[in-house]
């Protein structure tokens, strides 16, 4: 009996990944097809953009009301609509035959997914409570979120070279089905653990109002500017939202996020680590990207295979050798060695030439990096949910996905600014356009690597050493008098 339960959380585990997977490669299956949707459907620069930018603001604005609402109403419930909304939505993105109807249904999805990803955690904390089972859990979870997006680059690639652009978002339809079927026979039901409370109407409103209006101006600074008078507003906008959230929950009897939540040393840290570690792995993954595309020549399917090298590592740490490090030296060495191996291969990546060969001066940082986020994704997930009681998983889980996603568009839209920066520079002083690309990928690339020493220092110095608690929202839950858990 207990072998046929253990072997159903697992298929359980194993549902959600592929739930959340879906969500992941929409985050850079698209990029690949972008000049065959422009083609197609006579997108202009600027609206073509949006495209992406659509997901990313539905997609960042709704993660943390998502998790809040899988707390009040059900984890499965908000995972099963957020996949039906996200499956729907591809749909409509494949079967789009004009500019206007493949944004709007973008940004539908961008909401599936965000309501997926916000509460897909907290499920997986639900079903594992075995520290051991949770420590592995946490590390496949963790390699597909880290591993998807050079998923989406090689399948983008295969999909869009033999079939059509179309295909990348039809091919959600089917496993987005077999997920919602599988979840509603395997996914635990019942009531959220925190039905007795009612959702905070005001603090949804102001914390998503801000969100989005902070990832609007973040999507659109390098186009508009950084210092206009839009993206400062929209900037500013953002911080008093803010500012009127955190007042409203300082007050109301049932917040969307309790502060006290923020004041678990654990949970903090590993959220700033989380925002900047985020950033770094934009670093790797876009810009190496472009570097082999732009600089090197290579097509979107060879790009995809020159990340498979890292996706086996990270595969092989986080399904069992990142689980057995957390179990006996704890989350703060892991996450911080691999953190420093990642930032050692973005500083390789400031090396490679314009006549670089893959095996000398592109697959040692694949390896590196492989290593790197293959350790330190599991011990991050695991402090940012660990200490979490069970009435608030959910919210946790938003929070973590909000950090990750912020971080990688905040980070993404500094490094882009960086790079354009330094190949302009060295455009004006004579270098050739490739050479003045390569250029300004250097220059992000050391940016890059600073983001990641930056997590490794913050989770050296500020984590609580030692193995993580075994039950889920043990003795350092939001309200225990624990001393430690608090800043």
């Amino acid at each position: 009996m207990a072998i046929a339960e253990a072997r159903t959380r697992w298929i359980a585990l194993i549902v959600l990944c592929l739930g959340s997977l879906m969500i992941v490669l929409d985050t850079t299956i698209v990029n690949v097809a972008l000049p065959s949707i422009q083609k197609d459907l006579g997108f202009s620069e600027t609206s073509l953009a949006w495209i992406v930018n659509a997901y990313l603001l539905t997609f960042g604005g709704f993660l943390l009301l998502g998790g809040r609402l899988g707390d009040l109403y059900g984890h499965r419930r908000l995972f099963l609509a957020g996949i039906t909304l996200f499956t729907l939505a591809s749909l409509a993105c494949g079967l789009s035959t004009t500019q206007g109807m493949l944004v709007a249904a973008r940004a539908v999805q961008g909401l599936g997914g965000a309501v997926t990803s916000a509460v897909s955690l907290s499920l997986v904390m639900t079903l594992l409570t075995d520290l051991g089972e949770r420590t592995k859990a946490m590390g496949v979870f963790g390699f597909v979120a880290a591993g998807g997006g050079s998923v989406g680059v090689l399948l983008g690639g295969v999909l869009t070279d033999i079939l059509n652009w179309h295909w990348i978002f039809l091919v959600n339809v089917p496993i987005g089905a077999a997920v919602c079927v599988l979840s509603v026979r395997i996914l635990p039901g019942g009531s959220g653990p925190a039905t007795s409370q009612r959702l905070d109407v005001a603090g949804a409103v102001t914390a998503t109002g801000a969100l989005m209006l902070a990832v609007y101006a973040i999507v659109n600074g390098n186009q508009v500017g950084w210092v206009t008078a839009r993206t400062l507003g929209l900037l500013a906008g953002s911080v008093v939202l803010l500012a009127a959230f955190l007042v409203v929950e300082s007050k109301v009897s049932s917040p969307l996020a309790p502060l006290g939540l923020f004041r678990l040393r654990n949970v903090a840290t590993a959220n700033v680590a989380g925002m900047l570690w985020a950033a770094a792995m934009f670093a790797w993954f876009f810009l190496s990207a472009l570097y082999l595309q732009h600089v090197l020549g290579y097509s979107p399917l060879e790009v995809g295979l020159a990340f498979l090298p890292s996706c086996l590592i990270m595969a092989a740490f986080s399904v069992g050798l990142s689980a057995k490090m957390v179990m006996r030296f704890g989350i703060r060495a892991p996450m911080a060695t691999g953190l420093v191996l990642a930032s050692i291969g973005l500083i390789l990546l400031v090396r490679a030439p314009l006549d670089g060969s893959y095996a000398t001066d592109v697959l040692p940082t694949m390896i590196l990096l492989g290593f790197g986020a293959g350790t330190a994704f599991n011990p991050v997930l695991m402090a940012a949910m660990n200490d979490v009681a069970p009435t608030e998983a959910g919210l946790a889980s938003g929070i973590v996905n909000t950090s990750f996603m912020m971080g990688g568009a905040l980070g993404l839209a500094v490094l882009a600014s960086i790079a354009d920066r330094r190949t302009d520079d060295l455009r004006a002083s004579g270098h050739s356009a490739v050479s003045a690309l390569n250029g300004g990928y250097h220059v992000a690339f050391v940016v890059g690597a600073v983001f990641a020493l930056g997590a490794a220092a913050l989770g050296a110095v500020f984590f609580r050493g030692g193995v993580p608690a075994q039950a889920h929202g043990g003795e350092h839950a939001v309200g225990a008098p624990a001393a430690e858990a608090e800043l």
